[in-house]
């Protein structure tokens, strides 16, 4: 048996294939102040919905647990990190508060900078420096470097970060330096090299994820330590693998030294798992939207694959300078509050959580949400959330949304929830329109597939508003993500540099860095226990024309073994060609005059630990026959409605709107016209009306 966990703003999604192709989704309300415990609590309802008598019973046969998990991220938004000092060579010390005078509004000229993760006390110089060459100009002054490590203990610093000028090129400064703080700090909790966490120029990039890696390292180490240890008494034996920002899952040592690759990670199963599913359906491009209790998550899938976007990738007001997939977010989910500000209805970003949560809850939450304006406009079964454990308050709910009225000067609460649903959609239909203005796609072009546990409920109305004629809404869409976690491979992406124009670069160097590569990936997959004939890898060459900043990595033409091939002369040639065409085509403009630098060697090995997700379909399905009707808000006014149940749908059954198909996690909303239909996945696939119908 196969778990995937995936530990969201509200709900703690729990999803496991069996050895016999079964497929089955839990959740268990998220426990902010030890995500462990909610993860446990969803074991344990999966094991009661598989039949077992408790969650031992559960993980004695559980093989492979993935688990996506948001403790980065809380430390950076919380500012709850380690203790972390940093130490950089002479003349650095303010880099990290320069930010390349990067402003997230720069039309706001009271929004301030960013709350440091080291301040500038615990932010010191060491009497050092390695050229941009890699040679040694000023030798490392150690005696200096213990009056340093002393300052950060005497401050209480418990992680620190290491970032010298040019580590890339010669480490020798940062390792020696590491050997010396653990020789004067034994009981220091992390220490972070630059070198390592991200081998690559520019500087500021790499001090700052450096920094980020050391801040939220000791909190990751802690939390995972506690959940293997927790799993482990309760009789799992198996593989405990971690979801990270690029796509991939990696093992929990690997992710001890590299904490900073989870940020962002929560997100990326559901964008993985969404395209597979498009390729399954036989959609092209898609966008895939995920909304669940607090956030919407927008992404792009293009040739099956997310976008992934390296270098100047922003989290939580930090550069974090990793190839992480592109998915763009905003505060809109069900748990998003709505609130009357100097008499304009606002919804989110601020989110009740899953504690309180939304006013329907009955968990003390008053503020009136998302979820309660849908619970007002019938497009809610109160007696159905979350497969029927939890009833929702439609009084506590109109309550909630009756006090925003009459601060709004009115007295209907339900119209005041209809404009919440407006809003809202509004506010994600344009987060779309952002990403695909960004990326110069066409939405009428693509499909749109959605998921998490409130998607269905607004996709159909986005769709229309984009022009977009496809919604594919999956059977497990509430778990969506966890599922992607499922089928994620593992990944492991490095990179080696060196700094030469590409005319005079000695291939035979590129090669040795190669080596070096191949040998860490091999050793990283050989302790994860990737077996070799599942191993493969892509390389590049990293190239930018003189004067640029940021590296563009080209794929080096394929290799009949890529675990052990060699790169020649002509391989860079072929690199360069197709960066001179890269160029010309994004840019319009003939660049050939420029002679590129190659900046390194990258690789991106795969190891092919993740599968297909099975069919979900109900082989027994309800014949209830006649579906039930309500009046539904749908779309800008009430309609007659019918409510289908998901589990009464064979492979091929339509449902033609106005309708509201439920199933025990989700429902989905569709418009007068829209057919839907069931897939022989079990996902639901929504055809829109034409404007003229």
């Amino acid at each position: 048996m196969r778990v995937a966990l995936d530990v969201g703003g509200t709900f703690t999604d729990c999803v496991a294939i069996t050895d016999d192709g079964r497929v089955c989704l839990e959740k268990a309300p998220t426990t902010p102040d030890d995500q462990s415990v909610g993860v446990l609590d969803g074991l344990q309802r999966l094991a009661t919905a598989l039949g077992l008598s408790d969650v031992d019973g559960l993980l004695t046969a559980t093989t492979r647990i993935v688990h996506g998990t948001t403790t980065a991220d809380n430390a950076m938004i919380q500012m709850r990190g380690a203790t972390t000092g940093l130490l950089v060579t002479e003349g650095f010390r303010d880099e990290i508060e320069f930010r390349r005078c990067y402003k997230e509004d720069i039309w706001d000229p009271a929004l301030g900078p960013p709350e440091p993760i080291a301040r500038r006390r615990v932010r010191l110089e060491v009497r050092e420096r390695i050229t941009a060459e890699g040679d040694i100009e000023t030798p490392l002054d150690e005696a200096h470097l213990r009056t340093r490590i002393a300052r950060l203990r005497a401050f209480d610093v418990t992680s620190i970060a290491i970032a010298f000028l040019h580590s890339y090129r010669n480490p020798v400064h940062e390792l020696r330096a590491r050997e010396i703080v653990l020789d004067e700090y034994p009981d220091v909790d992390l220490v972070s090299l630059s070198h390592e966490v991200h081998p690559k120029p520019p500087e500021f990039e790499r001090t700052s994820t450096t920094l980020v890696n050391a801040f939220v390292g000791p909190p990751i180490v802690r939390y995972l330590e506690h959940l293997e240890t927790s799993l482990r008494a309760h009789g799992f034996r198996g593989d405990l693998l971690i979801a990270t920002c690029s796509g991939g899952v990696a093992t929990t040592r690997s992710i001890a030294r590299r904490a900073v690759a989870t940020i962002n990670s929560g997100p990326t199963g559901g964008v993985v798992a969404a395209a597979r599913a498009a390729m399954a359906t036989g959609f092209g491009d898609v966008v895939s939207v995920d909304m669940g209790g607090t956030s919407y998550d927008v992404a792009l899938v293009r040739d099956g694959r997310p976008e992934l976007k390296a270098d100047w990738n922003w989290r939580h007001r930090y550069c974090v300078a990793l190839p992480m997939v592109d998915i763009h977010a905003i505060g809109a989910g069900g748990g998003s509050i709505v609130r009357a500000d100097h008499a304009t209805l606002t919804v989110g970003p601020q989110s009740a959580g899953a504690r309180p949560g939304p006013a329907s809850y009955g968990r003390g939450g008053t503020a009136p949400t998302v979820t309660d304006a849908n619970l007002i406009l019938n497009r809610l079964d109160p007696d159905g959330f979350w497969g029927g454990r939890q009833r929702l308050d439609v009084t506590a709910a109109r309550s909630a949304f009756r006090e925003v009225a009459s601060r709004l000067g009115r007295d209907d609460e339900v119209s005041v929830a209809a404009d919440c649903i407006r809003l809202v959609e509004a506010h994600m239909t344009d987060a779309i329109r952002r990403v695909l203005s960004l990326a110069g796609a066409d939405p009428r072009a693509l499909d749109l597939v959605a998921f998490g546990g409130m998607g269905g409920l607004h996709a159909v109305a986005q769709a229309r508003a984009l022009g977009m004629r496809r919604v594919l809404v999956p059977a497990l869409a509430s778990g969506f993500s966890a599922c992607g976690l499922l089928q994620a491979d593992h990944v492991i992406d490095r990179t080696r540099t060196t700094i030469a124009p590409w005319q005079t670069l000695d291939p035979a160097e590129l090669d040795a860095h190669a080596e070096d590569l191949r040998a860490e990936v091999a050793a990283e997959f050989d302790a994860a226990g990737v077996a070799t004939e599942l191993r493969t890898a892509t390389w590049f060459l990293n190239l930018v024309y003189p004067g640029q900043t940021f590296d563009t990595s080209i794929p080096l033409p394929s290799f009949d073994d890529p675990m052990s091939a060699t790169i020649t002369a002509d391989h860079v040639a072929a690199a360069v060609a197709a960066f001179h065409r890269r160029n010309e085509a994004a840019r319009l403009i003939e660049t050939r005059a420029q002679e590129p630098v190659v900046r390194g060697v990258r690789v991106v090995a795969t190891g092919a630990v993740g599968s297909a997700l099975p069919a979900v379909t109900n082989p027994t399905p309800d014949s209830a026959g006649t579906a039930a009707r309500r009046n539904v808000w749908i779309e800008g006014r009430w309609h007659d409605a019918s409510v289908v149940s998901s589990s009464s749908l064979t492979p091929g059954a339509t449902v033609l709107g106005p309708a509201v198909v439920t199933s025990p996690f989700t429902s989905i909303v569709i418009g007068p016209g829209d057919e839907l239909r069931a897939t022989d996945r079990g996902d639901s696939l929504v055809t829109l009306a034409r404007a003229e119908e």
